[in-house]
C-alpha cells in the first residue's frame, strides 16, 4: 500500500515470518490469502511475489479509485474536524519534504496516508474497505512513477482539497481528489510509454 514493496519482489516464508515474529504456519496462511486475493501471487518456482500489474489494470484501478475517492471527500466535508484537517496538512507537507530529497519510497507512502485518511473521513466504511484494497494492489507499482519524474503543481490538488474541507465545499472536495488521481492516471500512461520506447 506504501510502496515499501515493489513488483517482483519475492516474500520468502521464513524471512517474512522472523519479521513479523510469528511462526511459519500462520505466515503462509496470511500469505496464500494474499494471493487468493490477488494482492500477492505464485510464479513458475512456486514463490510468492508482489505481481506487477498492466497499465490497463492500473488504469481501472485509478478510475474506481477516482470515483470512490471522490464520494468519500465530499463526504468528509460533513465530519473532518480542524484537527483532522491538520493531520492532512501534516502528511502533504511530509509528502512534499520527501519529493524534494527524492525519497520515493516516503514521498508514495505520504501521499497514500493522505488519500486514506481523506477516504476514511467520509465516514462510509466498505467504501474505505475497497478502496484500501486498491491501494494494496496499486501501491507497489507507483513506484514507476518517478520513471518520468513528477511534475509541479500550484496549487496542488491537496491543497484544494484541505481548503474545502474548510469551507464545507463538497463538490470542491470531490473535484480537487480526482484531479490529483487523474493526473497520476496520465503520468502513469507517460511511463508506460518511455518503458516502452526504452525497450
Amino acid at each position: 500500500m506504501h510502496a515499501q514493496l515493489t513488483p517482483g519482489d519475492t516474500l520468502n516464508l521464513r524471512p517474512v515470518a522472523k519479521l513479523f515474529n510469528i511462526s511459519v504456519t500462520p505466515m503462509r496462511e496470511a500469505l496464500l490469502r494474499l494471493v487468493s486475493e490477488k494482492l500477492l501471487k505464485i510464479n513458475e518456482r512456486g514463490t510468492i511475489v508482489v505481481p506487477a500489474l498492466t497499465l490497463e489494470e492500473m488504469l481501472e484501478i485509478q478510475s474506481i479509485r477516482k470515483d470512490l475517492e471522490g464520494r468519500a471527500a465530499a463526504l468528509a466535508v460533513n465530519h473532518a474536524t480542524k484537527k483532522d484537517i491538520a493531520r492532512l496538512e501534516e502528511f502533504h507537507r511530509r509528502m512534499l519534504e520527501a519529493k524534494q530529497t527524492e525519497e520515493r519510497r516516503e514521498t508514495l507512502s505520504w501521499n497514500a496516508k493522505f488519500h486514506l485518511t481523506l477516504c476514511e473521513l467520509g465516514r462510509c466504511p466498505i467504501t474505505y474497505e475497497i478502496v484500501e484494497t486498491l491501494w494494496v494492489r496499486c501501491g507497489p507499482s507507483l513506484i514507476h512513477l518517478f520513471n518520468v519524474g513528477l511534475e509541479q503543481w500550484d496549487p496542488h490538488p491537496h491543497l484544494d482539497v484541505i481548503d474545502a474541507l474548510r469551507t464545507g465545499d463538497g463538490p470542491k472536495a470531490r473535484d480537487a481528489i480526482s484531479r490529483d488521481i487523474e493526473f497520476f492516471s496520465r503520468r502513469l500512461q507517460a511511463a508506460s510509454a518511455a518503458e516502452s520506447d526504452a525497450s
